[in-house]
């Protein structure tokens, strides 16, 4: 009997709490929104898309009519929903925006938003930053306004007060000015995107405030000065694109101190050498681009000592010297490029041992001697193997009978068999011509072979010239 008792005790505390749920669901969606926030939402929302009834089409966006653009939370206090998401795009709306589509002041009535994304949707009518806009939007931690054509004007300085802003893109519009020091303040930030568009001026000092920051893109702007002193401050930093801009000096040694580092690009743009080494320090460092830029050094000796690195691009960029056999340590490497520069000596054969090498270009420098390269490395690599414009490389005997790859366009070395691209000449001794290359001296093509038919020996020897040429 007590048993039962307990049991029907149990049942009805069990059923008044569901009842109580229940009630307060009930509530819940009867006050869904404040309707100033409602409002503010719908007119954010009208000055965009090229709906007139969206508003009507949801009235609730946050519960019964959703839109995948909009996400909501349930405050505490009282317990209603809040609108902490707007995100506009092709994926969510065709077309994104209306030919006149503006940025409405009524953000500021939605004090909870916290995330704000606009793509591809400022396309026609010009579009600005309003410096008082988004300096009040304080809840802010994301805000990304990114591939919008006409949205112009200069960045505002009033973004630097969104203390909690943890990630900034802007990039992809047609912003112009000088970046504000101002964002150096946001300390909180963790990505800052600010390529593609048509800055100016230095990169601000400032930025050394960016503590917490792992990305940094200012690609594709046209930036100028150098490369701030305070960037080795950004001990977070795992990226860093400033490619494309019109950056000129040396590189700051203090990047060196940057450990976490993982992509480094710094090409086309007026970087002078010798790059510092203090680089060696990047021990996590994957990719490391310098294309054209006027280094006009040596290749440093300490990139063979970045364990991790996958990619090395130093196109362009006048290196001079031979080419490190350090560089065969880089058992992670899968792409090299060190083309359209003035290397000399011979190419490492070493370099084909590499398991992960996919791609190879040492195109137009001053390399010579015979390419040793295993055969199986230039079967592996085909087209992704590039030598050309080296006019004083050759390939062996063997490896140009057998015309392994049609896209290494090098003449074949003067063996002992006494053959140049297959055109037979006259058999000699076997010792003659054993290790040893034509050579070019004042306009004379010399070989030191024995005497032979005058005629046929200098056809053979005109064909090398031409095929050496080529």
């Amino acid at each position: 009997m007590a048993s039962l008792s307990l049991f029907l005790v149990g049942f009805l505390v069990l059923s008044c709490e569901a009842i109580a749920v229940h009630r307060n669901l009930d509530e819940s969606s009867e006050i869904v929104m404040e309707e100033g926030e409602l409002l503010g939402l719908f007119d954010v929302i009208g000055s965009l898309l090229d709906e007139p009834g969206w508003a009507e089409v949801h009235p609730e966006p946050c519960t019964d009519t959703p839109w995948p653009g909009i996400e909501c939370e349930i405050g505490q206090d009282p317990p209603i929903f809040h609108v902490t998401t707007i995100h506009i795009g092709p994926d969510v709306a065709t077309p994104p925006c209306q030919p006149s589509a503006k940025i409405s002041d009524s953000l500021l009535k939605l004090p909870y938003l916290r995330t704000l994304s606009i793509f591809n949707c400022f396309v026609t009518s010009p579009v600005t930053l309003s410096a008082s806009l988004f300096g009040a939007l304080s809840s802010l931690e994301h805000l990304s306004l990114q591939s919008n054509p006409s949205l112009s004007g200069e960045i505002p300085s009033s973004l630097g007060n969104i203390s909690r802003l943890r990630v900034l893109s802007l990039s992809q519009n047609n912003l112009q000015g000088n970046i504000p020091g101002e964002l150096g303040g946001l300390v909180n930030l963790e990505q800052l995107d600010l390529s593609y568009n048509n800055l100016s001026g230095e990169i601000p000092e400032d930025i050394g405030g960016l503590k917490s920051l792992t990305i940094l893109d200012l690609s594709w702007n046209g930036l100028e000065g150098r490369v701030p002193f305070a960037l080795g401050q950004l001990q977070l930093l795992q990226k860093v694109d400033l490619c494309s801009n019109r950056i000129h000096g040396r590189i700051t040694p203090d990047l060196g101190k940057l450990n976490r580092l993982v992509l480094i690009d710094l090409s086309h743009n007026f970087i002078n050498g010798p790059i510092p080494e203090t680089l060696s320090g990047l021990e996590q460092l994957r990719y490391l681009i310098f294309d054209y830029n006027p280094i006009n050094s040596l290749i440093p000796l300490f990139v063979g000592s970045l364990k991790r690195l996958t990619s090395i691009s130093f196109s362009g960029c006048g290196l001079i010297g031979p080419i490190p056999n350090s560089l065969s340590s880089l058992k992670n490497l899968t792409a090299l490029s060190l083309d359209n520069n003035s290397l000399t000596g011979t190419i490492p054969s070493i370099l084909g041992s590499l398991p992960d090498l996919d791609h190879l270009n040492l195109s137009h420098n001053k390399l010579s001697g015979e390419l040793l390269l295993s055969e199986e490395f230039i079967k592996r690599l085909g087209k992704r193997l590039d030598v050309r414009g080296n006019i004083g490389l050759c390939t062996s005997y063997q490896l140009s009978r057998k015309n392994i790859s049609r896209y290494l366009q090098t003449p074949a070395c003067l063996g002992t068999e006494g053959i140049v691209n297959n055109v037979t000449c006259p058999e000699e001794h076997p010792d003659d011509f054993k290790g040893r290359k034509p050579y070019w001296n004042h306009g004379q093509i010399s070989s030191h072979a024995p005497s032979q038919d005058p005629q046929f020996i200098s056809t053979c020897f005109v064909l090398f010239h031409m095929l050496c040429f080529l």
